[in-house]
């Protein structure tokens, strides 16, 4: 029995969608686990030369791994049904493969009526937070009390635990540490568990974990209201060059320059011993190679060079992986 899990380690958006379909395409998984948030979040995968874009079903769908919306996360069931039509659509099998922890709070029209007069800090208005509250308040509804979910649904423990079957699960988390509801940047974080500690609370041993595959971009996308954008036109540049507006909303992200304390301290927090950055490309096209370190903005001549910089800070432990382009690793 074993678990790797993946974790961004920023504000979101940084490629996790496509190292869960690199890992299921080349290692052997029985199950991909979504473990956080909902249809907040939307994971660009592209498959077989077309683009697909996923809020709530996990990547293993992809790969004919069974995929399972776990117990951390909340569901929209118009929106998990809408999905699975478009994965149907666009030649993607979903027969017997996709599941919901039948523990998993469903978000209901009065939460999506509630998050729809947020302005202060700029959620997605799919009423995550709405729903996560009224689950800790003990009043949610489960995804076992929805009728229409009934042939979806799947009881955790059986599963990885009484089946006699060897498991081996890929959790695939959302969001990112920044916005994690404990360890972000407070009140300006999401409602649920981004850290690979929130993968656990999806039936699943701290024993059986082996790998935790951090990903990062080598800059920082945030979405929402807080002031995070320097007023640089560089910023601009790296918006295009990188398509960043979001999978989710279509707004337009906020762009700066990688923190690497922020990288570090997540990378710790979360027992990181493999690290993804992504989207390396996007700063070779602007030609641009800045961070953040201790408050300071560090300069590079090129990416080789920063590159050297982040593999000597991170040290000699942390297997580093270095990716451009959204198709391969």
């Amino acid at each position: 029995m074993l678990a790797d899990i993946i974790v961004d380690l920023q504000y979101g958006d940084c490629g996790k969608g496509k190292v869960t379909h690199y890992l299921c395409k080349y290692k052997e998984y029985t199950h991909v686990l979504r473990y956080n948030g909902g249809c907040n979040a939307g994971h660009t995968i592209y498959h077989e030369g077309k683009k697909f874009v996923t809020h709530h079903i996990p990547s293993g769908v992809f790969h004919g791994v069974k995929s399972i919306i776990g117990s951390g996360c909340v569901v929209n069931p118009a929106q998990f049904f809408k999905e699975i039509g478009e994965l149907e659509a666009g030649g993607i099998n979903t027969q017997g493969l996709i599941y919901i922890a039948d523990n998993a709070h469903v978000i209901t029209t009065k939460h999506l009526e509630e998050d729809g007069k947020d302005s202060k800090l700029g959620t997605t208005k799919q009423g995550n937070g709405p729903a996560y509250r009224d689950k800790y308040a003990r009043v949610g509804v489960r995804a076992k009390d929805v009728p229409e979910l009934e042939p979806y649904l799947i009881n955790l423990y059986e599963e990885f635990h009484e089946s006699g079957e060897t498991v081996r699960i890929l959790c695939e988390g959302a969001q990112g540490f920044g916005l994690d509801i404990d360890h972000g940047d407070y009140p300006y974080v999401t409602s649920s568990h981004c850290t690979s500690a929130g993968a656990l609370l999806n039936a699943i041993p701290p024993s059986w974990i082996r790998d935790v595959w951090g990903v990062a971009k080598l800059y920082e996308t945030y979405s929402g209201y807080k002031d995070f954008e320097p007023k640089e036109k560089i910023f601009q540049k790296i918006r295009d060059a990188g398509e960043e507006y979001g999978a989710t909303t279509g707004r337009a992200r906020q762009c700066n320059w990688m923190d690497f304390n922020l990288l570090e301290r997540a990378a710790k927090i979360n027992g990181v011993n493999k690290l993804v950055f992504n989207k390396v490309d996007i700063l070779e096209e602007v030609k641009v190679w800045k961070l953040i370190n201790n408050s300071e903005t560090v300069d590079f001549s090129s990416g080789t060079d920063m590159e050297k910089w982040l593999q000597d800070k991170l040290g000699n432990n942390l297997e580093v992986h270095f990716s451009g382009n959204p198709h391969t690793l």
